[in-house]
């Protein structure tokens, strides 16, 4: 199995209505602070795309753009798990593919959809908002950040609840809602959010129907598969535990290094390892145990910031010392005190990890 490879630039797909959109967000206000937009609308209708369209088309008004991940399922920038805000200075030039970036602050949540954990959830979103806003709207800067928000797909009963919250908590400056065909997926017209909330909120509303033309609609969702998508950022994002000019074409080939890969060693007794969602199900634990790397209490909210992922390849208790392999520097690790276990497991092509695992005694309390 290769490698997923990089797609051309598809810039030239982008509906009219988008590109004016777009513009319409960066550039409509001259005066005013920069923007705060949040993306919103029904799964699969084009909020991860324009968002990052979005992003480009805001970096060159002003040079450097923060962008929340509130996508749990399919985030932008990082792993599936994770809620982040990233702070971007460059052009994405290729809307289609996976493009990791290291986050400037980030929480694993463990799972792919905010339903095991609503109150969590939004805990995250709101302490990423509030640490944007402290940062960068009230420190002094030259250049001003706007901030683009990608939210979930998910539009009826707690998800529409979730989305109301996270409206109410951002209060942005505007709002852009894409539309599909079925109009029983899409969103309420108008503020729908403040109906029982503020008197008053100044707040633009873009709609944009999610139009794609045919080509940049397979284009951009190659099979339509996001437990695929899922697994290939993962692949992404492990694949940097091995070095750069190291030339790697297969799967086969990742799989086989990340089994040779040394280990990072943690004694048991210099950590915590929490279960997240403990309620939910699973099958073999011991299989496939991917933990988010925490420092506890590292954010003013007192939530734990996660630093990075690891894969957990095994424990021996005769020394205590429990095996990582991971990408996050030492310097970096050497400060996490906290391992979370979520519902997030190891790619399943990745099999000789897997086997290693399944070999060594593994951490399940």
């Amino acid at each position: 199995m290769a490698l997923p490879e990089m797609a051309d630039d598809n810039h030239d797909f982008l509906p009219i209505e988008w590109e004016e959109a777009a513009n319409a967000v960066a550039y409509d206000s001259i005066t005013s602070p920069p923007p705060i937009c949040v993306i919103c609308g029904p799964p699969k209708s084009g909020k991860s795309t324009f968002s990052r369209h979005l992003v480009n088309v805001l970096i060159r008004r002003y040079r450097r753009v923060a962008y929340m991940d509130a996508d749990v399922g399919q985030p932008e920038f990082t792993i599936s798990g994770c809620l982040s805000l990233t702070v971007i200075d460059e052009v994405t030039l290729d809307l289609a593919i996976p493009c990791l970036r290291t986050p400037e602050r980030c929480y694993f949540f463990g799972d792919i959809t905010p339903t095991s954990d609503p109150k969590v959830y939004l805990a995250y979103v709101h302490a990423l908002y509030d640490y944007y806003h402290e940062k960068y709207q009230q420190a002094v800067v030259k250049i001003g950040v706007p901030l683009v928000v990608n939210t979930l797909g998910w539009t009826e009963v707690i998800g529409f609840d979730i989305l109301v919250e996270m409206l109410k908590h951002i209060a942005p400056t505007q709002v852009v809602k894409i539309r599909v065909s079925a109009e029983n997926m899409n969103l309420p017209p108008g503020p729908f959010w403040l109906k029982d909330g503020p008197a008053h909120q100044e707040v633009t509303l873009v709609e944009i129907k999610s139009n794609f033309q045919n080509s940049f609609k397979e284009l951009v969702q190659p099979q339509n598969d996001e437990h695929l998508l899922r697994d290939v950022r993962l692949l992404a994002y492990f694949r940097k535990c091995v070095p750069n000019n190291m030339s790697l074409t297969t799967v086969e080939e990742l799989d086989h290094e990340l089994a040779v890969h040394p280990p990072y060693e943690i004694l048991i007794s210099s950590v915590t390892f929490k279960q997240l969602h403990p309620e939910i199900p699973r099958a073999d634990t011991s299989s496939s145990i991917i933990v988010g790397l925490a420092v506890s209490s590292s954010s003013s909210e007192g939530l734990p910031c996660c630093v990075g992922l690891g894969i957990v390849r095994g424990v021996d208790t005769s020394t205590n010392t429990l095996y990582l392999i991971t990408p996050v520097p030492t310097s970096i690790l050497e400060n996490v005190d906290l391992l979370l276990h979520g519902i997030i497991k190891i790619p399943a092509c990745l099999q000789q990890v897997q086997r290693q695992m399944a070999s060594n005694t593994i951490l399940t309390n």
